[in-house]
């Protein structure tokens, strides 16, 4: 409690937060909502102080339920949990309590534990949004076959607001029987959940620290000319193995997507041109999805094809690509600034490369693509063939319908960091 109100006191909330998802578990409700409550006044969330007071006061069910909503609603879910599973074993069969108790351990990626929370207390609630969510959370937790039996259980919604999530979760289904044809689809199939999850087709597998917390993942990493040049050749494998001929290169707006989508297009021989959003048989090529602003993108148009080079996984963008080059936490461009060792060992900072797009693009297309399958570390090899015949086998399944935003990791686990 003492460096939990040492950091309070000393105004740094981002570490009473991060000091918070460690320790807060452990602590009294009474204690944690007096934390939140000083956080809360001096960054200005009176909900969140209102909230936090009353539960410091006394932990009925109203308070613990107030508390936990505030927290949900400002972004810090795991502070919800504890008060929100006392409000529900003070009122069992309170459905609102049970419902947000779900949202902030979905929120958490916690979905095992969703699914152990509303298991025994679906069959007394409307199926929308109980089945569903129970249905969600078990697939999104690694338990294909649960998910599947829950899915099938589910009758179609009366709420046409439903309609999309019914689909969605058809679709993940769909995909996840696929994968399983061709992969183990475990808690080390990255490629696998990635493509059930999102429906796209992760070109890489990090080998670092794979049986160190990774899992295919990457933490921080510093992209090259060559490893771009060999993410495009891979691009091109997929494209073939899955049978699609784009007729185009479909060139975004900022300058590290419209460098790539230059090389991509002169490697595919393929002609390039502005996106344009409903354009068929179109491959839109972007660097960094939260980078861009282009419109129309979630709904894909016939034929057209969307990959990323660099995912973020901890902070995912708003639409999945149908093909990823590789997953990260932070990516530094071939272009981009970046830190480099001297020759006397010190580090000096090198300044972004302001050559215009069309040259480094053609960097990329002269690079000797590295050749690496993928092994080391612990990680699986991970040759053309192998990606190739992934393909192949998913094809029926990809691209098909809207490009949803896929939030949680799955059952993959990698290792976060900052």
């Amino acid at each position: 409690m003492s460096e939990a109100r040492a950091l309070l006191d000393s105004g740094d909330i981002a570490g009473l937060i991060r000091h918070l998802r460690s320790n807060a578990d452990d602590m009294e409700l009474a204690e944690v909502a007096g934390l939140m409550e000083g956080a809360a006044a001096r960054s200005g969330f009176d909900d969140m102080r209102d909230a936090a007071a009353a539960m410091a006061r006394a932990q009925g069910p109203q308070e613990l339920y107030d508390f936990g909503y505030a927290c949900i609603e400002r972004g810090v879910p795991f502070l919800a949990i504890p008060p929100l599973r006392r409000a529900l074993e003070l009122m069992p069969d309170e459905p609102v309590l049970l419902m947000e108790l779900v949202s902030a351990l979905e929120r958490e990626n916690r979905h095992a534990e969703a699914v152990a929370v509303l298991e025994p207390r679906v069959v007394s609630l409307d199926p929308w949004p109980a089945r569903y969510l129970l249905a969600y959370n078990a697939l999104l937790a690694g338990d294909v076959v649960r998910a599947d039996r829950e899915a099938t259980a589910l009758p179609v919604p009366d709420d046409a607001d439903w309609a999309p999530a019914h689909d969605r979760l058809a679709r993940m289904l769909a995909r996840a029987r696929a994968v399983r044809s061709v992969g183990p689809l475990d808690s080390k199939d990255l490629r696998g959940w990635h493509f059930a999850l999102g429906g796209s087709v992760l070109a890489t597998i990090s080998p670092y620290g794979f049986d160190q917390g990774m899992t295919g993942r990457f933490a921080y990493t510093s992209d090259s000319f060559a490893t771009s040049r060999r993410v495009l050749d891979r691009l091109r494998l997929i494209l073939d193995a899955a049978g699609r001929r784009p007729a185009s290169v479909g060139v975004l707006p900022d300058r590290s997507s419209q460098i790539l989508g230059l090389a991509a297009a002169e490697l595919l021989g393929l002609p390039a041109e502005p996106y344009a959003p409903g354009r068929p048989d179109v491959l839109v090529v972007a660097y960094d999805l939260n980078g861009v602003e282009a419109d129309g993108l979630r709904e894909r148009a016939d034929g057209q094809v969307l990959f990323e080079r660099a995912t973020c996984w901890t902070d995912p963008p708003g639409i999945s690509a149908d093909v990823t080059g590789l997953l990260h936490q932070v990516v530094v461009p071939p272009w981009g600034e970046r830190l480099r060792v001297t020759p006397s060992g010190e580090t000096e900072t090198v300044p972004p490369d302001g050559r215009p797009a069309e040259e480094l693009a053609a960097e990329i297309v002269q690079a000797a693509p590295e050749a690496d399958d993928g092994a080391g570390d612990g990680a699986p090899p991970d040759p053309d063939d192998a990606l190739a015949g992934f393909a192949r086998a998913v094809a029926g399944q990809w691209p098909i319908g809207p490009r949803d935003a896929v939030r949680s990791p799955g059952p993959v686990p990698s290792s976060r960091f900052g």
